[in-house]
């Protein structure tokens, strides 16, 4: 049977040896974790080479294989089309089994303990032909991962995305500050103005970005915070706040107002200035196509987080 018109003169094979020897580094590596013969392999990739007439790799004698300049910018494209290609396979399987194959979720790290043990386990228990892989990152990362195609969708607050991807809001959290057991506005009543923590030394969350809204909020206040310890996780911020090095200014709250540690701290609302609360949404790249599993896990994240996956209010 001749070549249809527009189909292309490599075979996905080919494309999987040239991502497996580009990931493992060298043909000896990739040939053992695919069970192939090294020599097989290789011949794959020259074959690919020839269809492309471009050279994908260089390659050396007891030195491994290195991307060309050529196979850095094939790579992430023969990693998206292969991946597209097992989605094809999985839809077309999930007709006849229901949902099945391989969802790649991201998750901005302080909304993981909170969000993703609920989703991942409604959503495991409803379809157990599905997997999920779970990455938890910064949201620059994140974004990276959906750009390059490595991630299906993201879990992540609605803070300077990207205005064209697609999205479906999960929940909305408002800003609130934590305060250490003993300090002086712990125990008074009600909500508290934020500017009133303008002199007090502050526990930044330091991944973006958190650390970006923190500082936008604290000058909608009319103040710079004074910025006393960095932290990248928000329980290690928490767990700060827990000894008394200083205040923080945090979007997700456990159930337990205690740290790691098991000191107490104090989670106050914030009557002025108003803050906006900020939406917790799954995203995905506007060019990719969501596989069956992935189009049925952003449906039920939508109808199940308000009330188990994110919580809004504790």
């Amino acid at each position: 049977m001749s070549k249809a018109e527009g189909a292309p003169a490599f075979t996905m094979n080919q494309l999987a040896a040239f991502l497996a020897v580009a990931e493992a580094g060298t043909i000896s590596a990739a040939a053992e974790k695919l069970h192939v013969s090294p020599s097989a392999l290789s011949a794959a990739i020259t074959e690919l080479e020839r269809s492309l007439q471009v050279e994908l790799l260089r390659r050396r004698k007891a030195k491994g294989v290195t991307l060309t300049p050529t196979g850095e910018v094939v790579l992430p494209r023969a990693r998206l089309l292969l991946h597209h290609a097992s989605e094809l396979q999985a839809d077309a399987r999930g007709e006849e089994r229901g949902v099945s194959g391989l969802v790649r979720i991201g998750c901005y790290p302080s909304l993981a303990p909170t969000a993703l043990p609920a989703l991942i386990s409604d959503f495991t228990r409803a379809h157990p032909d599905a997997r999920l892989e779970v990455y938890e990152n910064t949201q620059d990362e994140l974004s990276k991962g959906l750009e390059s195609g490595q991630l299906d969708l993201a879990i992540m607050y609605d803070l300077d995305l990207d205005p064209t991807w697609r999205s479906a809001s999960l929940a909305r959290l408002p800003p609130r500050a934590v305060l250490p057991a003993g300090h002086r506005l712990a125990r008074r009543a009600g909500a508290l103005d934020l500017a009133d923590l303008r002199d007090d030394p502050m526990v930044l969350l330091d991944a973006p970005p958190s650390s970006g809204h923190a500082y936008s909020c604290c000058a909608r206040a009319g103040f710079t915070p004074r910025v006393i310890y960095r932290a990248r996780t928000y329980e290690t911020a928490r767990s700060f706040v827990g000894r008394g090095f200083g205040w923080t200014l945090l979007l997700q709250r456990p159930s337990a107002n205690v740290t790691y540690e098991g000191r107490p701290v104090v989670v106050k609302d914030i009557s002025a200035p108003v803050l906006p609360d900020v939406a917790v949404d799954v995203v995905w790249h506007p060019d990719s196509m969501p596989s069956k599993a992935t189009r049925t896990f952003i449906a039920q994240a939508v109808r199940s987080a308000p009330a188990r996956g994110i919580p809004q209010e504790t």
